[in-house]
């Protein structure tokens, strides 16, 4: 099979890594990589674009520093390896990459990785340096999340149909890249993206993506790059709108937030997870009142939380006075809401009344 056209630029990207070095030891300079530094100071939210975005200030991991050898060492085994399994045309998980660089060096006690808690942190520096996502480099980050709705998916020489998934929907691979996975024929008007699995199964289990014409996803609770990125590509390629329904307190809202404009984490590579339109369509403790939702089935604020919501009111891109006011309102009443509460009204209440007046009053949260 031919190589792809990103494939090639990547294999490039590591070959001028290992040119540079080469030039360095032959120069008799000391051998250094230039890395972005990934810490709180050099991280920023970006107004323009609406995502957390890394700065530019680097670093150099040097290989005569003795404080950076060993870190400099495995960068290069990692950039070697990567550049292997490209060429052998194979995808592999970051744990069967730590297995495959870990020995013993010769002549020594040393190993080269003692715990994959090693390894992880190399291959996002890796990533963050050449401006690349994990899944660009033939490696799968774990998976969990589930889609339906009015549309296809070709993967590799498979077209699945999305509507005739059952009541499971189709698992959502770990890499969802164009080249990977190309998206046709959808039909729909928005995304729905739900915070948890339960939920989501109401809504798949009274077809609502069919009553609506929407696509379900769900990441079953925090979701992983692959369901942040595929929903990013709907978003950009179709240009639809995308709803985010989570739980009204600070996690679930903290979900929201990941969506939309990335997380601290992950900030050398938002550009290409984050999905800025993202609206927040609910739950809300003022849904208390404007679905007349018994008290009973609110769950009251503990410690953790109050700390949470304190640190999320300071966050930029939770300045807006909507915000706010949800923030304020939540601490006033001391409450927060699961999705389920909503059962307590009826068991079809949320696909039936309340996610359809939500959407036709336009009530988001920004």
């Amino acid at each position: 099979m031919a190589q792809s056209k990103k494939d090639k630029e990547t294999l490039e990207k590591l070959k001028e890594v290992g040119k540079e070095i080469y030039r360095q030891i032959s120069s008799g300079e000391s051998p250094a990589y230039e890395l972005p530094v990934r810490t709180l100071n050099n991280i920023y939210f970006d107004k323009k674009s609406f995502t957390i975005k890394l700065g530019d200030k680097t670093s150099q991991r040097q290989f005569l520093n003795v404080a950076h050898t060993r870190k400099f060492m495995q960068t290069m085994l990692v950039a070697s390896e990567i550049k292997k399994i490209i060429n052998e045309e194979a995808t592999v998980s970051i744990r069967d990459l730590y297995y495959a660089l870990k020995h013993t060096i010769e002549g020594t006690q040393e190993n080269t990785f003692e715990d994959q808690s090693e390894s992880d942190p190399i291959i996002e520096d890796i990533e963050a340096s050449m401006n690349l996502l994990r899944e660009e480099l033939h490696l799968a980050a774990s998976s969990k999340g589930v889609i339906v709705g009015n549309m296809k998916i070709k993967d590799g020489k498979d077209t699945i149909d999305l509507t005739k998934m059952g009541s499971g929907g189709w698992g959502v691979p770990s890499n969802v890249e164009p080249d990977k996975i190309e998206i046709k024929d959808l039909d729909a008007e928005f995304v729905l993206f739900i915070e948890k699995d339960a939920v989501w199964k109401r809504f798949n289990e009274d077809k609502f993506w069919q009553q609506n014409k929407c696509i379900l996803i769900t990441g079953r609770g925090q979701p992983s790059r692959a369901e942040r990125r595929l929903v990013q590509r709907i978003n950009k390629e179709y240009k639809l709108p995308v709803y985010a329904l989570m739980d009204a307190d600070p996690w679930g809202m903290y979900i929201y937030s990941v969506i939309k404009q990335g997380s601290i984490s992950l900030s050398y590579s938002e550009e290409k997870l984050a999905t800025p339109d993202t609206k927040y369509i609910g739950l809300t403790v003022r849904d208390v009142e404007t679905f007349k939702i018994p008290k009973e089935v609110t769950i009251k604020l503990n410690k953790l939380d109050e700390k949470r919501l304190n640190e999320m009111k300071g966050y930029d891109w939770f300045k807006k006075k909507e915000w706010q006011e949800e923030f304020r309102l939540m601490k006033e009443k001391a409450v927060k809401l699961e999705l389920e509460a909503l059962s307590k009204k009826g068991i079809r209440f949320i696909t039936e009344t309340y996610l359809p007046q939500k959407i036709k009053s336009n009530d988001f949260l920004p």
